[in-house]
């Protein structure tokens, strides 16, 4: 246990370097030494240390300036101060700052090694915690998903068994609820885990481009075709495609997917030959598809083709317990990703994510808490970093209500206020709302929402 932890002993008198290190090396600890406080920030470039002491008074960098530059970096470290002018104010300064306790000049080999014994099981509890937590959170993970809940529980089962078939899936579910990350999942877990996954968004492109994207196109098919191109079916041969709101499909694509399911056969745009494929098609859509096709939008053949079976995402609102768990998530997420040093995220700031309802979803969240560990300074998440509208919040807090219209004026009412902010500016109003340009129309058509 005790080799292998390391400590870093910073302090300007030689002697007491010397002193330190020989004990601590005695005690069977790795001990290396700096003599002053720029040099130890040098060394915690080189490596990181799990503990640190630290002498009060030093020139060019006293203690706590050290102390606070190093729980800006390195929160995990833990420090001790080391003072031979302890007082109350010292004490406290020291523990504020984030040391973990503080010795006074002169100490003796033994009072130093109970201080270091303690410091260290108290890391390998921290350790323990930490390690039960991340299997824990195994627990609650299906590939990029995570969840508690009983809901989306009984939906990581459903997937696991319908991802050993080989039958189309349509994913429902409103917008942000992860489709696609549960069927890169269903993918994952299937037989065809080894093919590819190519995903489509039906919505983000024209029909001219969207049948160019999905089947390619032939030299010369079109002004802009200067080369053959294969289409996204042909890529995703002996694997799996992802086509994302496939309800917003025009007619015509609608015959030409068909084919695709009947024959498993198409044709490049501006191409005569016939190309076999082996994919399995997962699509997904935040609309009511079966009332598409009784209003005679939707091709009924089509439907009951990709219908062969069914799973619907909740969301996020109707399963909120899920919240505390994705915000760890995320924010664990984004600090390997951007660097940062977040550790949690303090009551009262969760109290406002859970009540908040969530119309952007699991997206939305993700989006607030990227935020958050951006602008937050030091290592918690407070009420202020968090991107929310406060007359939002402050409706929720008034208490649940089980009228459905209550919950759409809110968010009614929420959508109209980031649309006037943003003056109707669509793009940067969905961002910040965490949904996509399409879903933001269809709620502005839903509310009937007007610019001015």
């Amino acid at each position: 246990m005790k080799t292998e932890v390391n400590i870093l002993v910073v302090d300007d008198e030689e002697i007491v370097r010397g002193s330190l290190l020989d004990w601590l090396r005695e005690d069977g600890y790795q001990v290396e030494a700096a003599e002053d406080g720029f040099k130890a920030l040098e060394k915690f470039k080189e490596q990181s240390w799990d503990i640190a002491l630290i002498d009060l008074k030093m020139p060019k960098m006293d203690g706590l300036e050290l102390l606070t530059k190093i729980k800006e970096t390195r929160p995990e470290t833990q420090v001790v101060i080391i003072t031979a002018f302890a007082t109350v104010n010292t004490a406290v300064q020291a523990m504020k700052t984030g040391a973990y306790d503080y010795l006074v000049k002169p100490f003796n080999p033994e009072e130093l090694s109970m201080l270091i014994k303690r410091l260290v099981e108290s890391q390998s509890l921290i350790k323990e915690i930490s390690h039960l937590r991340k299997e824990l959170k195994k627990q609650y993970q299906f590939y990029d998903l995570i969840s508690k809940s009983a809901a989306m529980q009984k939906v990581f089962d459903f997937a696991h068994i319908i991802a050993k078939s080989n039958s189309n899936i349509l994913i429902l579910g409103e917008s942000g609820t992860g489709k696609e990350l549960l069927a890169r999942a269903i993918h994952n877990e299937s037989l065809r885990a080894a093919g590819p996954f190519i995903a489509v968004s039906c919505v983000a492109l024209t029909e001219t481009l969207l049948e160019s994207e999905l089947f390619g196109h032939e030299k010369g098919a079109f002004t802009d075709a200067i080369a053959q191109k294969k289409g996204k079916f042909e890529l995703a041969d002996r694997g799996t495609i992802f086509l994302d709101e496939i309800g917003d499909i025009s007619p015509k694509l609608q015959l030409s997917l068909l084919r695709v399911l009947q024959e498993k056969e198409f044709t490049r745009v501006g191409g005569t030959k016939s190309i076999k494929v082996d994919v399995r098609i997962i699509a997904a859509t935040n609309r009511d598809l079966k009332k598409a096709v009784d209003e005679g939008k939707f091709r009924d053949d089509l439907y009951y083709r990709l219908n062969v079976i069914s799973i619907e995402l909740p969301p996020l609102r109707e399963h909120k317990e899920d919240i505390p768990l994705l915000v760890q998530h995320f924010i664990e997420k984004f600090n390997i990703e951007m660097g940062s040093k977040v550790e949690r995220i303090a009551e009262e700031a969760l109290g406002l994510l859970m009540k908040y309802d969530w119309p952007g979803n699991v997206r939305e969240l993700e989006n607030v808490i990227e935020r958050a560990t951006v602008i937050t300074k030091g290592t918690l998440i407070k009420a202020e970093d968090l991107h929310l509208s406060p007359q939002v919040i402050k409706e929720k807090g008034a208490g649940p209500s089980s009228d459905d219209k209550t919950i759409k004026s809110i968010e009614k009412k929420h959508i109209a206020k980031v649309l006037k902010e943003n003056n109707w500016n669509i793009q940067k109003s969905a961002e910040q709302l965490g949904i996509d340009r399409v879903t933001l129309y269809n709620k502005i058509k839903k509310y009937k929402l007007k610019e001015g």
